[in-house]
C-alpha cells in the first residue's frame, strides 16, 4: 500500500502513497507502525523533500503529485499552497477569496490527499485552531499545533 513509511518529527508516522510516476497520497499513521524504507525513485525524492521539510519550514515541494479531487477542491488546494509558511488565513477569509462558505473551505481541507504539500494546518477556525483531517480533536490536532509552531506561528491564547 506504501512506496514508503518515515518517523514523523511530532511522533508518529507518514505513510507515502505514489504510482510510481507522480505522489498520490500522504497519510498520518500512528507510532506504533512500521517504517518501510522508501521503494522506487519518487518514494526516495518524496522522502527528501519531507525531510528538507522538517529541517527548513519554508522549504518547497518539487515531487511530481497528483491531487485529485472536485474543482472546488482543486481551487482550495491550490489557494493553500500559495499560504507561506507562518502564516495563517481563517476558514471564513479562504471562503471569501473562493466566493464560497466557511464549512465547504473546512470540508476541502480535510479531503486533502497530500498534507504538508497542500498545507491546511494553515487554516484555522474564527476562533481557535479548528479542525484538521476530518477531526475536531485529538491527535490529528497536536499535529496541527506542531505544524503551526514549526513553521513558527504561535496561536493566540482564546479565552
Amino acid at each position: 500500500m506504501y512506496s514508503a513509511v518515515i518517523p514523523a518529527p511530532w511522533g508518529g508516522r507518514l505513510g507515502i502513497r505514489d504510482d510510481g510516476a507522480v505522489l498520490t497520497g500522504l497519510d498520518f499513521l500512528p507510532a506504533p507502525t512500521a517504517v518501510q524504507p522508501p521503494r522506487g525513485e519518487l518514494a526516495i525524492q518524496v522522502c527528501h523533500e519531507l525531510e528538507h521539510y522538517f529541517s527548513d519550514p519554508s522549504a518547497t515541494f518539487s515531487v511530481p503529485q497528483r491531487r485529485g479531487g472536485t474543482p472546488f477542491q482543486q481551487r482550495v488546494w491550490a489557494a493553500l499552497v500559495a499560504i507561506p509558511a507562518g502564516r495563517v488565513l481563517r476558514y471564513g477569509e479562504l471562503a471569501v477569496q473562493l466566493g464560497s462558505s466557511a464549512r465547504a473551505v473546512g470540508q476541502a481541507c480535510g479531503s486533502n490527499p497530500l498534507p504538508l504539500l497542500v498545507p491546511c494546518h494553515r487554516v484555522l477556525a474564527a476562533r481557535g485552531l479548528g479542525g484538521f483531517d476530518h477531526r475536531q480533536d485529538g491527535e490529528r490536532l497536536d499535529i496541527k499545533l506542531w505544524l503551526l509552531g514549526h513553521e513558527g506561528y504561535l496561536l493566540p491564547l482564546v479565552s
